[in-house]
């Protein structure tokens, strides 16, 4: 990403930006948070996705804001700051100044993710204030596919339905715990098995279900607009493992999700070399680099 403040920076021995700001967004500015963060449909389709949701950059009811950092009254970039901060194209040496802000709301944050360089520097920002990351996983290639995929799906993988949502919510536990190392459920099931439930109530829960009702595989699309969507939260039963199944199941992941939207994207840990081969075999291809910071 180039640098829209390096020019500002170099006059400055302190390394902050003349003129900038940071603010919590508000209704008033959706048009040109919606504008910056289109510059990236990709990057930035989780805050596209909830902008499509809800309309606005406003606060929501739970907590959640948007910090933008103007230069008077333009907008230069933003971070959602929720259960999680989220940069939307925020330049890496305004990310101290965003940081600071941040802690400064006294929120402890689940996660950072996002584009490698800012999501690292929000993260030296926060350390500076004592909180201190449980993991850092700083090369996660961002990967997109438009078109058909490159093998043939599996016909068995469907949009999950509600009725099956018993079944479905401990294959998305076992994930999440495979994924982050702690179970969803350690502050209660009650905000993990709403969360599950509204990805199946929008059709965006995929999954097959063996005869005996058991999760064979599963996946989720976590943003959606209709642009671009992103996949997450995907899993293979360990008792179908090494089976040669992932690849038709990703295929049949990238025609339902093209329903929907006409790119598909998702991000992968680096050195899970398995996931990263079975989706290029598919047809994704690298479009940049994403990082996680789990707290």
């Amino acid at each position: 990403m180039l640098s829209r403040v390096a020019p500002w920076l170099a006059s400055r021995k302190d390394g902050a930006a003349p003129g900038v700001a940071v603010r919590t967004l508000g209704g008033s500015d959706t048009s040109q948070l919606v504008d910056l963060a289109r510059q990236d449909a990709v990057a930035n389709v989780f805050i596209l996705s909830h902008l499509a949701t809800t309309g606005s950059a406003a606060p929501t009811t739970g907590g959640a804001s948007i910090l933008g950092v103007f230069d008077g009254g333009t907008l230069l970039g933003a971070c959602w700051a929720g259960a999680n901060l989220v940069p939307v194209q925020l330049d890496p040496e305004l990310a101290g100044t965003v940081a600071e802000s941040a802690h400064r709301s006294g929120r402890r944050y689940a996660s950072i993710f996002g584009p490698a360089d800012t999501v690292l520097a929000l993260y030296a920002g926060l350390e500076q204030f004592g909180q201190t990351a449980h993991e850092v996983r700083g090369d996660q290639p961002l990967m997109t596919i438009a078109g058909p995929p490159a093998v043939p799906p599996n016909p068995q993988l469907g949009f999950g339905q509600l009725a099956d949502f018993d079944r479905i919510l401990p294959a998305c536990a076992a994930m999440f715990e495979e994924e982050v190392g702690y179970s969803p459920f350690l502050g209660g099931r009650e905000y993990y098995s709403r969360r599950v439930k509204g990805l199946i109530r929008q059709g965006h829960s995929m999954v097959h279900l063996d005869p005996a009702g058991g999760v064979v595989f599963k996946a989720e699309l976590g943003a959606v607009t209709p642009e671009v969507t992103q996949v997450q939260g995907v899993w293979m039963n360990p008792e179908f493992r090494g089976q040669g199944l992932s690849a038709g199941y990703m295929a049949a992941v990238v025609s339902l999700a093209q329903t929907l939207a006409p790119v598909t994207s998702l991000y992968v840990n680096s050195f899970n070399t398995r996931a990263r081969a079975t989706y290029e075999r598919v047809g994704f291809r690298q479009v940049g680099t994403f990082a996680t910071v789990l707290f």
